[in-house]
């Protein structure tokens, strides 16, 4: 099984919306990809707690997928990439994992 865990900071204001409306949207739209990409086995999604420290990511997605062959049909999917695209023009940092178990 691999584990793909990735982390984004939003800007403040992007796209007409506030870091919060787009975090919000952001999650809404990667939730929504379980539906329509059969390779993911588990997506969660969570926005940063508004009391958690300054430094902290503003949006974690975790996601579980059964091969390296999913992960990549997974990233290559025209679904996930409208999303990635969306999260490009209103991201300002990304740190990711990727790992077997």
């Amino acid at each position: 099984m691999i584990k793909h865990i990735v982390f984004f900071n939003l800007a403040d204001n992007a796209e007409g919306k506030s870091k919060a409306e787009n975090a919000a949207y952001i999650k809404a739209e990667l939730e929504a990809l379980k539906n329509l990409i059969p390779q993911i086995i588990t997506i969660e999604v969570g926005i940063n707690h508004p009391e958690a420290p300054a430094g902290n990511y503003d949006i974690s997605l975790y996601t579980e997928f059964a091969s390296s062959d999913d992960l990549d049909a997974y990233q290559t999917h025209p679904e996930h990439k409208r999303v990635a695209t969306y999260i490009a023009k209103v991201k300002t940092d990304r740190a990711c994992v990727d790992y077997e178990v």
